[in-house]
């Protein structure tokens, strides 16, 4: 785990996180069922739900994901192994529960509904917000970061092959108008900042998030993952100088001097 000297507190955990903006009724619809792994709860869920992700608790770089899909005669489990895909089937939900527990360890993973995301030329994409705030400040959306990821890999992370977009860039390429990029932008901005309101109460000190919103093919925003560590911009210094040099005046003003 990457430790920090800046001032800028941090909230680990991406079930405590769920369960914070569940909690709260300005959040909760874009969360969806997150749950520890246990065999109990993969049944559960299994049960709801036709696809499901696992994840580490704590994490990054979509290293240890692992997406679980009903077929007719059992389950298709793949995971990532550092850069690599692995695609393996099981009868059973206990040979799977079983099979990742002896993959995983002692490393506490969690349980979440997969998400049907939005695409774009046929890859499916999330958009990275950044919302910051200067000390005493008030929080701000400093830009925007689209993770598009690699045909057939069930994670859109840049580490892991995908692509970065700016987000005027997918806009364009998803034939918005003016008018209503402006809107989508605007409703990505107010929601961020409503994510950050409500964890910045549950932690004092919070002055950064990368929050991972993705659209689904309903149309509907989604909470995938908020990074209260680090949160990555650094692609952007090459594809939208503006919102990086933004960005990094907001970060150099709590004592983080890198985009990485």
């Amino acid at each position: 785990m990457r430790s920090k000297t800046y001032k800028s507190s941090t909230i680990w955990g991406k079930l405590r996180v769920c369960r914070y903006l569940s909690a709260d009724k300005s959040t909760r619809s874009m969360v969806p069922d997150t749950v520890f792994f246990t065999e109990s709860n993969l049944k559960r869920l299994a049960g709801k739900y036709s696809t499901l992700y696992m994840k580490p608790d704590i994490g990054s770089l979509g290293i240890g994901i692992y997406k679980l899909s009903r077929t007719a005669d059992g389950y298709r489990l793949v995971r990532m192994s550092g850069r690599k895909q692995i695609s393996e089937t099981f009868r059973t939900l206990t040979s799977v529960y079983k099979y990742v527990k002896s993959l995983q360890k002692k490393k506490r993973l969690i349980i979440q509904k997969a998400i049907r995301l939005d695409r774009i030329n046929g890859r499916p994409y999330d958009i990275r917000t950044m919302v910051q705030r200067k000390p005493k400040g008030a929080w701000t959306c400093t830009g925007f970061m689209v993770k598009v990821g690699g045909r057939h890999k069930i994670v859109t992370n840049y580490y892991q092959g995908g692509e970065i977009y700016t987000i005027h860039n997918l806009l364009k390429q998803m034939g918005f108008s003016g008018e209503r990029s402006s809107a989508r932008i605007e409703s990505l901005t107010r929601k961020g900042i409503a994510v950050a309101n409500v964890l910045s109460r549950k932690r004092s000190g919070m002055r950064e998030m990368g929050i991972d919103f993705a659209y689904d093919d309903d149309n509907r925003l989604w909470v995938l993952e908020v990074n209260s560590n680090h949160p990555q911009f650094h692609p952007l210094k090459k594809l939208d100088r503006r919102s990086y040099n933004r960005m990094m005046d907001y970060a150099r003003s709590y004592g983080r001097y890198n985009a990485k």
